[in-house]
């Protein structure tokens, strides 16, 4: 693309940014309109992420990373380190289990990108963070992380983490900081000139390194209004030139707050199940449909989805990072144990092994009609055949706790994190969440975190 030929689209993010900037500086600090819905947030995040700590991959990790000392805990107290290395951490624990919320608009996860950020940037500020500030932080941050994956279509190369969410990161710890609407439209575009390089190929091969792209974007965000901060960087247009041109195409218009003041907080969906939302409604159906039945009473399952789980159609992982993104194998996996929760795709138990071995009876493709549903569906049709020659057949519109179907409230992502963490450890979570929203120092009252 020319230099002429670019100078308009690229203008016209650059204008784009600008109205996201003002919509992160006038969002009020005090807003009972998402309250209620960013306390469900912040609970799934910080009880899955505690989970995420306590897995053998983290904790080898942990005892392996050689931190800088420091007074921050990590969440789950497996090290203790300076703010940012222990908000790098968290992102890799909250997303190591793919039990983190996300956003079906934004084909991504913008929570896990915006939260640590919000976290290390009020543990970096001069002054006492209150709660109000903090809540309004973690708001703005996924409206901006939301907006620019609705406006992403990637290159089918690409995974997901690692870029687009760097801008909420940025525009988080812009609102901590309390930049002005010039200093925080600089940092979401700066942040996008420091985007990890994100292969859907990583994460099919099971390679760990993919749950470190969130955490690069946490870092790159607190970067980003670093340089900011500095007036070392203004809104150049970098967003059209990485995400509207190496990552893929960049859709401007789709950068604009909602006209109707709905909050993209609101569009969020929670995960029940330890593996990518895209084999999620073929697990919903094939618990509906297993129940009283044998694997060996099955035949076959034949499971129809949508196009982006296409890279999802590979078979026999050798890692849980590998499990968790093959389809074939997570409906063998609910098959064969019934859940897929933090141990069933452990690899090397009898679950992992009756589930390869299953595997082979279980054929995915995708379909024309389904992926025309996107994004407001996120359907899955399933047909098991019986050994007795009956096939028992069931669809899906979406995941179960999207918010369009079934979303999970506040009661019900407590029992999720109970079932994680144990109860004592979910409700201490819980208080915490509670009393951030009000708190006049929320690192002060993160500090009782588990």
């Amino acid at each position: 693309m020319t230099d002429s030929a670019s100078f308009l689209p690229a203008e016209h993010v650059r204008t784009r940014i600008d109205d996201l900037a003002r919509f992160c500086v006038d969002l009020p600090a005090t807003g009972t309109a998402y309250e209620s819905r960013i306390r469900t947030v912040l609970l799934d995040l910080l009880g899955v992420t505690l989970a995420g700590a306590r897995t053998p991959e983290l904790t080898a990790l942990l005892t392996r990373w050689r931190a800088e000392p420091g007074t921050t805990a990590t969440i789950g107290r497996g090290a203790h380190t300076g703010a940012e290395t222990a908000a790098y951490l968290d992102a890799i624990a909250s997303c190591c289990l793919e039990l983190d919320e996300g956003n079906k608009y934004a084909a991504g996860h913008p929570a896990a990108h915006v939260l640590p950020a919000a976290i290390a940037a009020a543990r970096l500020s001069a002054q006492p963070v209150a709660g109000d500030r903090f809540v309004a932080a973690v708001v703005a941050g996924y409206e901006v992380a939301t907006r620019f994956g609705a406006a992403l279509t990637r290159d089918p190369r690409w995974h997901t983490h690692g870029h687009w969410g760097a801008t909420g990161a940025a525009a988080a710890a812009a609102v901590v900081w309390d930049l002005d609407a010039e200093r925080t439209v600089a940092a979401i575009d700066a942040s996008t000139a420091l985007v990890h390089v994100a292969p859907w190929a990583v994460v099919l091969a099971g390679n760990f390194a993919r749950n470190l792209w969130i955490g690069g974007a946490v870092r790159a965000g607190l970067d980003a209004a670093r340089l900011s901060s500095a007036g070392l960087v203004h809104n150049s247009g970098a967003a059209a030139a990485t995400l509207g041109d190496i990552v893929g195409t960049l859709d401007a218009d789709r950068l604009a707050p909602a006209p109707d003041g709905a909050f993209a907080l609101d569009q969020g969906y929670a995960k029940r199940h330890a593996s990518c939302s895209y084999t999620h409604a073929a697990v919903d159906i094939v618990q509906a449909l297993r129940t009283n039945l044998d694997p060996a009473d099955i035949e076959s399952v034949r499971v129809r989805t949508h196009a982006l789980a296409e890279p999802l159609f590979g078979r026999h992982p050798s890692t849980r990072l590998g499990a968790m993104f093959s389809l074939p194998f997570v409906v063998s996996a609910a098959v064969v144990a019934g859940s897929i929760d933090a141990a069933t795709l452990t690899p090397g138990s009898a679950t992992f092994r009756a589930a390869e071995e299953f595997s082979a009876r279980v054929d995915v493709e995708s379909s024309p009609a389904l992926t025309a549903l996107l994004p407001d569906r996120r359907a899955a049709e399933v047909d098991i055949v019986l050994v007795s020659g009956e096939t028992l057949s069931a669809g899906s519109p979406d995941p179960v706790g999207d918010v369009d179907h079934f979303p999970l409230d506040h009661t019900q992502i407590l029992e999720k994190i109970e079932r994680l963490v144990g109860a004592e450890d979910a409700g201490r979570i819980d208080r915490v969440v509670t009393d951030v929203l009000h708190s006049s120092d929320v690192v002060r009252t993160l500090s009782a975190l588990p």
